[in-house]
């Protein structure tokens, strides 16, 4: 590994102990910390045979920042968003939203580099469309992983739901996901694209 990607592990490891650090509920940190573990487990058996490109890397770590920070406080209590909330009169806290933006910017942007360095489709014009779809799906996913912890622990599901009383807040959050798909797509694809180009020459 070159000395950015040591970079970035020593922050990851730097945040997640932080997390870790008496965290809301111990339980539901586990259930929260234990994606990002896995996440990097996976990049790091696969680093040797793929590597992504630097950019899908730093937006990958910044995801996992946002994950370690719902961990540790609970996405319902984030005490920056409780500010937002009574500064702007929301009526709820609105940090899960930022999570779920970024389980469609981030995907996004690891499922695009994806399909263009696998060569995976022919017709490129397809991608876009393909990587939106990729998105929704795992953040489909994400809310049937929700409604089975929800099953299997009852009451207990509620800070991992994070709902606070919004009847919406599923199709909401597949909502956002969808936005930050779209955005990374519209906004940096060029940047990426650039990147890609100095990998594969």
């Amino acid at each position: 590994m070159e000395k950015k990607h040591w970079i970035f592990l020593i922050i990851f490891f730097i945040v997640g102990i932080w997390s870790g650090i008496n965290p809301y509920e111990t339980g539901l940190w586990f259930l929260e910390a234990g994606m990002c573990l896995v996440g990097v487990a996976i990049l790091a058996l696969t680093f040797k045979k793929f590597k992504f490109t630097d950019m899908t890397y730093f937006f990958i770590l910044i995801h996992l920042i946002i994950l370690f920070i719902g961990a540790h406080y609970s996405y319902a209590k984030v005490p920056a968003f409780d500010w937002i909330k009574e500064a702007f009169d929301q009526s709820r806290n609105n940090y899960d939203k930022v999570g779920h933006f970024a389980q469609g910017f981030i995907p996004a942007m690891i499922a695009r580099e994806l399909l263009i360095r696998l060569d995976v489709i022919k017709r490129k014009g397809w991608i876009p469309f393909l990587v939106v779809c990729i998105c929704l799906a795992i953040s489909a996913f994400y809310e049937l992983i929700e409604w089975w912890v929800a099953v299997l622990s009852g009451d207990g599901a509620d800070d991992f739901l994070g709902t606070q009383g919004y009847v919406w807040d599923t199709q909401s959050d597949m909502l956002m996901a969808m936005i930050g798909a779209i955005c990374m797509l519209i906004f940096f694809s060029k940047l990426q694209d650039k990147q890609i180009n100095k990998i594969m020459k």
